[in-house]
């Protein structure tokens, strides 16, 4: 039988939204409770609350517990300060009410009264739509001072939000300024991606050397390769950020809550709602830099692509955007049946059509050092040959004189606009002395001398030399270039930017079983390389064939199928 006369058991429940509010005010609120249930005649059995979470989630450990609670019959009464400290969820606070209803439990608040299920619909709605507001007004406030230059949240790698007092004793907000340190590591990560590197390399080279990750303090405090290369649609990550290349981008994409889990969701915006502006003062990479960093994104993603396309779903499309690890991995073919030619072992190449499939009687094995050896060296004495050389005369003969060509045009346009300048400031120094002076001259003047002091300061850097018709020692410096081919390619360093240009001249290199040649083989190479090295041999339709050495094959005119180069 129901006790009557016992007091009601009330819970109270308190909650502030985010960390950057007081944790006072939940003591606050439990005191002002506690008054009420005084006032009442209510005895507390039960004290929830939730500290820095948002009401527009259930997913809090208070709330949940006095949800179970109070279908578990508990208490008799919930009392909190105003119904959007319980939530500002229309659903979620239906849904309480209702489960608190169903066991003759009742909702006070001290700002709303005893709650029903008018109160309920009324201030649900209200609160929901007050979310709602809060967000436009804020996106709004966002926007405009994007447009004012500044930043609207958030502070990438590279820079620190840049704050200074402001005379009525408030401080800047949205500036952002450059922390050299961290541009070093900026600068370095591009570097080494646009040498050939991976995202996970460079992420282990940082780490290996104790280089701080972005917000280490909330994180695991260590790179990773999402941290690096991100997803370049949406402009995340190191290699996409495009504040790096002066323009700041906002608004790429919205955020959503699930309403089941209560976790952020990012949406991505059409490009025409975004918003860019030029801010060059916070450039750290030049244009080429970028271009060819979003070129070789793009081919990797180009690899993947085609080989989701035509592999089928067996196909691995991550392992395929995989660097190579060998110098010619995944270009060597067998000369007999077009066929793979891959490693047997740990240091033999051979015909996987052979061996895997039978399908092929090529069973002739070439040591990997062997061929990567016999391709270079022989690259070396080609492109040594005096045909080569006197192209690459005549190449930087003409190159060497348009530079200098357009540097005399440079500094003939310069000094014209230095005698301008010069009279300009003439002029005023002229007006100011016979009296006519105004405050606007002294800006103008300002203007006219950082641009002397900037034309003369170029003057000054460029050569006064007349153009020369050839260098000096050009030969040797071209033979220099040549023999630093075998020593880039070992250079742990310059190796993965070297491999990648040299495996972006040369599409294939087929190996045809000989038993007269070195190792048993001849070795073919089809690509760009190939026609470059018609330069040195007069064309024909006959191979010539040197026992143990070097010929070139002429399968068909260059533009009709690859040219090919015989090692």
């Amino acid at each position: 039988m129901l006790n009557t006369n016992r007091p009601k058991r009330a819970a109270i429940y308190a909650r502030y939204s985010t960390d950057m509010q007081s944790a006072a005010s939940i003591d606050d609120q439990l005191r002002l409770c506690r008054r009420i249930c005084e006032a009442q005649g209510w005895s507390v059995v039960e004290e929830f609350r939730d500290e820095a979470i948002s009401g527009q989630t259930d997913c809090r450990p208070g709330f949940e517990a006095l949800r179970q609670k109070g279908q578990d019959g508990h208490f008799d009464v919930v009392v909190s300060e105003s119904m959007d400290r319980l939530s500002r969820d229309q659903e979620h606070i239906a849904g309480l009410y209702k489960r608190l209803a169903f066991r003759d439990c009742e909702l006070f608040t001290q700002a709303e009264g005893l709650v029903n299920e008018m109160l309920v619909g009324m201030k649900g709605t209200m609160n929901a739509l007050f979310i709602k507001d809060l967000g436009a007004k804020t996106r709004r406030g966002q926007e405009g001072r994007v447009h004012t230059g500044k930043s609207a949240g958030g502070c990438g790698y590279g820079y620190r939000v840049d704050r200074q007092l402001l005379p009525d004793g408030t401080w800047t907000t949205g500036d952002l300024m450059i922390v050299p340190e961290e541009v070093r590591v900026v600068h370095r990560i591009f570097r080494e991606y646009d040498q050939g590197q991976s995202s996970r390399a460079i992420a282990v080279g940082l780490n290996r050397d104790g280089i701080p990750a972005p917000r280490s303090g909330k994180g695991t405090g260590t790179w990773s390769f999402s941290t690096i290369s991100g997803n370049r649609k949406r402009g995340t990550g190191i290699l996409n950020n495009e504040l790096y290349l002066g323009v700041r981008v906002w608004n790429r994409q919205r955020y959503v809550k699930d309403p089941t889990t209560g976790k952020r969701q990012a949406r991505a915006n059409p490009p025409e709602k975004w918003v860019r502006n030029e801010v060059p003062e916070l450039r750290l990479v030049d244009d080429d830099l970028w271009a060819r960093i979003k070129h070789r994104q793009g081919a990797v993603r180009d690899v993947m692509i085609n080989a989701g396309d035509n592999g089928g779903p067996d196909v691995n499309v991550l392992g395929t955007a995989r660097r190579a690890k060998y110098l010619f991995s995944g270009l060597l073919k067998c000369g007999c049946c077009g066929g793979s030619y891959t490693l047997m072992n740990k240091t033999k190449y051979g015909c996987a059509s052979n061996r895997n499939k039978g399908t092929c009687d090529n069973r002739k094995l070439i040591k990997r050092e062997e061929v990567e050896d016999r391709v270079l060296n022989g690259l070396k004495g080609k492109l040594l040959h005096p045909t080569m050389l006197t192209a690459f005369v005549t190449e930087y003969h003409l190159e060497w004189n348009r530079l200098q060509r357009n540097t005399v045009s440079e500094r003939s346009a310069a000094t014209a606009e230095l005698k301008v300048v010069t009279q300009k400031i003439d002029k005023i120094v002229e007006a100011i002395t016979e009296g006519m002076f105004h405050i606007s001259m002294k800006a103008k003047m300002d203007n006219l001398e950082a641009r002397k002091v900037a034309i003369v300061a170029k003057l000054d850097a460029m050569s006064s030399d007349e153009p020369v018709h050839l260098h000096p020692a050009l030969a040797q410096v071209y033979e220099d270039k040549i023999g630093a081919l075998a020593a880039s390619l070992n250079d742990d360093a310059t190796r993965p930017e070297a491999i990648e240009l040299l495996r972006g001249l040369v599409s294939e290199v087929r190996l045809h079983p000989d038993k007269d040649a070195s190792s048993g083989h001849t070795i073919e190479l089809f690509g760009e390389l190939a026609a470059i090295f018609e330069l040195s041999e007069p064309r024909n339709d006959k191979a010539r064939r040197i026992k143990g050495g070097v010929s070139v094959t002429m399968v068909a005119g260059v533009g009709f199928e690859p040219t090919t180069f015989r090692l």
